[in-house]
């Protein structure tokens, strides 16, 4: 193999099997086929599919230290999310590289920390009893869309200062249309017809219309709060953002304001709503874990969200493109062009990071040597870590505690729920279905929940949607 200076190689090896070989790997091995290529030829290995001309795969926590603390003139997270782009647009902060990333960032940075953050959770608090008020009782019903109506009503409210009524029931209806096509095992199909001009596509063009139906609405919220006299007076994000001045005293065109809305309502709402479905399946599968969470004990809350997030992971991986010059990782080099994914999934599986990886063990994040900030990996690393974070968390713990507060659920399936592909997101098919009982308290079907939990192998959709089950925006 050629080398890029003094014991540096060009590459990390290559399983060297065929284009199709490797393809299928991705498709039908999962963790499996990634966790056999990590011990075959160690920390990084260099992929070829049928969907790229290459990709450096990595999973060893050094080397993704490496990656996040990279220059981030030289590696372009922004363009590794192109996918996103007919959702998001280009003006988005997933989007964006260099200066321009970063000063989008430090914009939006204020609302989702601090004395922002804690003004937030009574209305994560209200959104809650909205949503469980609504759950029958005896009857199945799914968690999964129950909690993307939490974690969209929660983003209307704190980004949008919508209140209950029609103007925030629309652009729900709206959102929601537009993301669930897209969440379906073949969704991804329409993005990329729309990425590559397929503008004759049926799936394109239904792509089109349900967007405009969502930019119609923000657009005329925008002209309508340029022109409110009163503007000044408003504490939400959107409003903020109308009035926000970068270092030059330049604010953000309605094109950006429109996009960085879209980016919080998506990205602030279907990958907590994920997280939060996969916590409340993996605890009424786990007596011990409920029984204990039952107590809504804050730190052993944080405990269970944390591992819940390492052991069903949302976002599979990240992408950093490599631009201007060749980049060192570790040993090798890797040139121009190409694309690193650290797999954040593969990596909370390593059993010398996580022993007993395929149990679920929220105890592991309460010790003193606690998993660190690149062996936990849900929220992505570095000037591209997920601005909402802090958020994220906060929402989880304090929707889950209203949940254990209120409701005595039981799962009403035998088996925790198995992974499906939702265009970027790692989700439980089926939507993890329960049922309510009459009162609260911790209850499960007898026979389940044994301590530790079992083993599952992971499964995904489609070989059209190969390239996305090792990356996605978990960072901002």
């Amino acid at each position: 193999m050629a080398t890029g200076g003094p014991g540096r190689q060009q590459l990390p090896p290559s399983p060297g099997l065929p284009r199709v070989l490797q393809t299928a790997g991705f498709i039908f091995g999962g963790v499996p086929f990634l966790e056999a290529m990590r011990r075959r030829y160690g920390g990084a290995v260099t992929m070829t599919t049928l969907f790229d001309d290459g990709f450096v795969m990595v999973f060893d926590p050094d080397l993704v230290k490496a990656v996040f603390q990279g220059p981030v003139e030289s590696l372009h997270a922004g363009e590794a999310n192109a996918l996103l782009g007919p959702i998001l647009g280009d003006r988005s902060v997933l989007l964006l590289d260099g200066a321009e990333h970063l000063s989008h960032r430090r914009l939006m940075l204020p609302f989702f920390h601090g004395r922002q953050l804690n003004a937030h959770v009574q209305t994560m608090r209200l959104c809650a009893d909205e949503e469980i008020d609504r759950w029958p009782i005896g009857k199945p019903f799914r968690l999964l869309p129950a909690m993307q109506a939490i974690t969209l009503n929660v983003m209307l409210r704190a980004v949008f200062g919508y209140e209950l009524g029609p103007q925030r029931d629309e652009l729900a209806a709206c959102v929601r249309s537009m993301i669930d096509p897209l969440a379906r095992p073949r969704g991804v199909i329409a993005l990329r017809a729309v990425l590559r001009g397929r503008d004759d596509a049926r799936a394109a063009q239904k792509f089109e219309m349900r967007r405009r139906a969502v930019d119609d609405l923000l657009y005329a919220e925008i002209t309508r709060r340029r022109a409110d006299p009163a503007l000044a007076g408003r504490d939400d994000v959107f409003s903020t953002l109308l009035l926000a001045r970068d270092s030059s005293e330049q604010g953000l065109s309605d094109r950006e304001v429109r996009d960085e809305l879209l980016t919080l309502l998506l990205a602030g709402h279907e990958t907590t709503a994920t997280g939060l479905a996969w916590t409340l399946d993996l605890l009424l599968h786990d007596r011990r874990a409920l029984q204990r969470a039952q107590q809504r004990d804050p730190s052993y809350l944080d405990a269970v969200i944390k591992e819940s997030l390492r052991f069903r992971t949302v976002i599979p991986g990240v992408g950093r493109v490599v631009r201007e010059r060749p980049f060192p990782l570790g040993p090798f080099t890797v040139p121009p062009g190409m694309e690193i994914n650290p797999s954040i999934r593969t990596i909370h599986r390593r059993a010398d990071l996580y022993p007993q990886p395929r149990s679920f063990r929220p105890e592991r994040f309460l010790s003193a040597d606690a998993p660190d900030t690149y062996t936990w990996l849900p929220f992505g690393g570095g000037t591209r870590r997920c601005l909402g974070a802090s958020f994220a968390l906060t929402e989880m713990r304090t929707v889950l505690e209203r949940i254990l507060e209120r409701t005595r659920l039981i799962p009403a399936d035998r088996r925790r729920a198995r992974t499906q592909f939702r265009l970027i997101t790692l989700g439980p098919r089926g939507g993890v279905r329960a049922i309510q009982g009459t009162a609260p308290g911790p209850a499960l079907h007898p026979g389940l929940g044994c301590p530790g939990g079992e083993a599952e192998a992971e499964e995904s959709d489609g070989a059209r949607e190969q390239r996305d089950q090792r990356k996605g925006p978990a960072t901002g």
